[in-house]
């Protein structure tokens, strides 16, 4: 199975990295019956509060479009909505970022000489989130975006917003907070089965005064390889200074957490030429195992056969320390901090 990561080179990496322009974060409208498009969005508010969106013309599993709100408290309480709607209920520009589900929408805006502006509203079941992420970094993609698994399949891969500003208001039963904080918003579209071709993914990044550091570190199944694609970005200020995907990855000491019904890997290590990246797990905010979200394997005599069968797909959410080291052409700098991180697994 031939897998091709579209890196401008050489190798699997960008030597010069390439504005995106808007129809690198519009739609990527495509009619395959397995075709999916989200647009994602979080912020993490100086209150404490985390609020991640999502709005999705055909999200990954069902194909339908929706969209989710999900709200990370400071006590660690977390207040989550997921609505389904009709096709008829959606649209989406190819020209830039501008989608519609229902009464709920995203748009960019391009500021004369300035960074784009995203503008998100979502309202359902009593939260509402009407925010604005003003862009510190541009927009980037590794390379084209895009890996292909063979002849049809794909994923593509545009971050809209990799650092961002936010401002705005959430409001969450009746309570309304003043939103400022930090933010990210990315795009992810393409066509195929990914619980066959995808085993498992590390996604996150983290910021410092001065530098932004986003990865994306993904597993194909046996079947596919094991192939594993792992996009590195790091940017000082406003300049993307490293677009890479010549990674290496180290796991460290395997947990198992009951809530997820898995194990996950305690430390995560990348490396490249420029950077030295470790994160070691300090609090799970958020464990999934989803296959709870199928009644009938919920029983304890049915789950360990499809346990057997099926694996134990399910998903995290870390809060981590990260020790970060940037290798420059003429200087060498160094940060240590606190971040969230995913692992999602679908096998």
């Amino acid at each position: 199975m031939d897998i091709v990561e579209t890196w401008t080179g050489p190798g699997r990496r960008d030597a010069v990295v390439a504005p995106v322009g808007p129809e690198g974060n519009a739609a990527h409208l495509d009619d395959h019956k397995l075709a999916f498009e989200h647009w994602y969005f979080d912020a993490r508010l100086s209150d404490g509060h985390i609020v991640v969106g999502f709005i999705q013309t055909r999200e990954l599993i069902q194909r339908k479009p929706g969209v989710e709100l999900h709200v990370y408290r400071p006590d660690g309480t977390r207040l989550e909505v997921v609505k389904h709607y009709a096709d008829s209920d959606a649209s989406a520009s190819r020209e830039q970022c501008d989608v519609r589900v229902g009464h709920n929408w995203a748009r960019a805006e391009f500021p004369e000489g300035r960074l784009p502006v995203h503008r998100l509203h979502l309202d359902e079941d009593g939260i509402t989130f009407d925010l604005t992420f003003d862009s510190e970094v541009p927009t980037w993609m590794p390379g084209g975006g895009r890996t292909t698994y063979g002849d049809r399949d794909y994923f593509a891969w545009c971050v809209g917003a990799p650092r961002a500003r936010v401002s705005g208001t959430v409001t969450i039963h009746g309570e309304t907070i003043q939103a400022d904080g930090i933010g990210y918003h990315d795009h992810n579209w393409g066509v195929g089965d990914m619980k066959r071709i995808i085993d498992h993914w590390y996604w996150g990044r983290l910021y410092t005064d001065d530098l932004t550091v986003i990865y994306a570190n993904v597993h194909t199944t046996p079947k596919y390889g094991a192939h594993a694609s792992m996009p590195l970005m790091v940017a000082r200020g406003s300049e993307i200074v490293v677009s890479t995907g010549e990674v290496t990855s180290l796991e460290g000491p395997r947990v198992f957490n009951e809530v997820a019904n898995r194990d996950y890997p305690s430390t995560l290590s990348l490396q490249s030429d420029e950077v030295d990246l470790t994160f070691a797990v300090q609090r799970i905010v958020h464990a999934n195992d989803f296959l709870e979200m199928v009644p009938v394997v919920r029983s304890r005599a049915v789950k360990p056969l499809v346990n057997k069968l099926l694996g134990r797909p399910g998903y995290f959410r870390f809060e981590s320390d990260f020790d970060l080291t940037v290798r420059l052409e003429d200087e060498v700098l160094k940060e240590t901090g606190r971040t969230m991180h995913e692992m999602v697994a679908l096998k």
